[in-house]
Parts: structure tokens; sequence; C-alpha cells
């Protein structure tokens, strides 16, 4: 086992991925109603388009994870577009009402805490690097009481920049006086997560949480992977 082990907190700690459909659902469901003519499944088709568009493009994913809030905003406002609507306020509530959903909906991933608690509990150090909206990304881990569990947290809207920028890993080395050799990084996005540490030497872990495999179009190659953390127990 390693000395340190880095780990992402969203759909590697907490379920968050798998949460977005079905809130999104809820959320039309709710609206569509209030639009002459509109389904709530042509208004959950267009939302869906407009969000592959908006995160689909590196610049706006940037932007758009350190203000989630306006991102989901012009998602919807565009998506409205695509249909002939322009009702700028009305986009405003569906969005922040998918906020609220989505927040409450989110819960630990089966076995992760519990993982966390076995990991510390065999001397092994831990830290919690997470891209986002500093805010946004403290409430998940103060709502969880996960700060605890970690000897260094850091979160992208407070440090400046973010995975997989390689100042990130190196700084949290040095916090925990480690070597690269002796850390294990766990996390579900393989560029982030796996191939960015792996280049400094760290042992990546690409945490397979939907059993998907490696896409067939992936060069990277991680030292391992997992289910779920559990399997580290």
């Amino acid at each position: 086992m390693p000395k340190v082990i880095l780990l992402d907190l969203d759909d590697t700690i907490l379920a968050l991925s798998e949460t977005a459909d079905p809130c999104w659902q809820r959320v039309c469901d709710r609206f569509a109603p209030r639009f002459e003519g509109l389904t709530s499944a042509k208004l959950f088709a267009a939302i869906n388009e407009s969000r592959i568009w908006f995160w689909g493009d590196p610049e706006r994913h940037h932007r758009g994870r350190l203000n989630l809030g306006r991102a989901r905003r012009e998602i919807v406002t565009a998506a409205l577009g695509q249909l002939g609507i322009n009702a700028p306020a009305l986009a405003n509530e569906i969005a922040d009402t998918f906020a609220s959903e989505r927040e409450e909906a989110i819960q630990p991933l089966p076995g992760a805490i519990d993982a966390l608690h076995h990991l510390r509990g065999q001397g092994i150090r831990l830290a919690l690097i997470t891209n986002g909206n500093a805010k946004a990304q403290w409430r998940k881990i103060d709502r969880f009481e996960l700060a605890p569990l970690f000897d260094c947290i850091v979160v992208e809207g407070e440090f400046g920049v973010g995975k997989p920028d390689e100042q990130v890993y190196v700084y949290v080395l040095e916090q925990l006086s480690v070597k690269p050799e002796e850390t294990w990084m766990i996390g579900d996005n393989l560029e982030w997560d796996v191939s960015a540490p792996q280049k400094l030497g760290i042992f990546g872990i690409w945490l397979d949480h939907t059993g998907q495999g490696l896409p067939e179009t992936s060069h990277v190659r991680p030292d391992r992977v997992i289910r779920s953390l559990s399997e580290l127990v």
C-alpha cells in the first residue's frame, strides 16, 4: 500500500453524474406545461442537447465548472432558444430549480466513506483534489463531513488552478512530504486522475463506477481499474 492516496470527489466518493438525468427529467415534467404545446420529452431533449454542446468545449467546461449557476442558466436559455422560446426569467427559474434538485440528490457512492475510514485506520494519509467552484465543493465536503478524513484538501476554485495542471499534484506531494512513487491517485476522469498523475510518477487508479470499461479510443492506460473504493479494503 502507498503512504498517501490522492482522491477525486465527484463520481469517486460522491455519486454525481447519475443524478443529472433524473433531476432534469423531474424539472422538465414540472415546467413543460408552462409552455403552450411543449412536452416534457421535447424540453428534456433540448436541454440534453444543450448540455452536450456546453460541456463538450474545454473552455466552456472550465468557466462552467467554476460558476455552475451561470452555466446551467446558459444551458437552459440555449435549449429554449432551440425551441423558439425567449423566456429569460423562466429559463433562470428552470436552471435554479435543477440546481436545488441536484444538490439534494447527491449521496456518497456505496461503501466509499467506509473505505476512507478503513484506509486511514491503516495509517495511510489521504488528500482530496477536486475541480470546481470552491463554495459548491465545500458545501458537499461539509455536508458529508469529509474534511476530517483528509490531511490535505485542494479545491480548484480557491487554489487557482485545477486538474490536470501538474501544480496541483506537486503542491499536495510537497504538503505531505511524500514522493510520487509512494503515492496513488484515484478518480473517474482518465485524463485528470490517471494520465496527468502518471506523468509525475504517481500510480494512477481509474474508478470505473459505471462498469463500462475503458473506451476503445482511450490512449490512457491506468495502473489499476476498480469499480468502487471498497475494493481497496
